[in-house]
């Protein structure tokens, strides 16, 4: 499973509104792709559809798309948003990483 914070709720809910979709039809995806520093790194988008192979997670009223490769990575994970001054924006709280980098963007296990 994965889960979202309030606040990242929030700013998904006005980023997709903002984008043309709605938080109650379509999907984050989210997943893993190989690079950055500690060797794979985060993706996160919108999307009005979802494939097959897709796991679908909701943290209401946020539905999560997450391809099967991607979930052995990200289960478990908590999406938050780090906003203001110093905020990273949307952060991967991932307990299977055993290293991250400096920038939180990439992660290794």
């Amino acid at each position: 499973m994965i889960k979202v914070s309030n606040d990242a709720k929030s700013r998904i809910s006005q980023l997709m509104s903002e984008g043309g979709f709605e938080v109650e039809q379509d999907f984050v995806r989210v997943g893993v792709k190989s690079g950055g520093c500690s060797g794979l790194s985060y993706e996160l988008t919108f999307d009005k559809n979802t494939d097959e192979e897709d796991k679908v997670f909701e943290d209401s009223p946020v539905k999560i798309v997450v391809n099967k490769k991607s979930f052995l990575y990200l289960v478990g994970t908590t999406l938050e948003y780090s906003g203001g001054l110093n905020g990273k924006g949307f952060v991967f709280n991932n307990p299977n990483a055993n290293r991250t980098c400096g920038c939180g963007e990439s992660f290794s296990l």
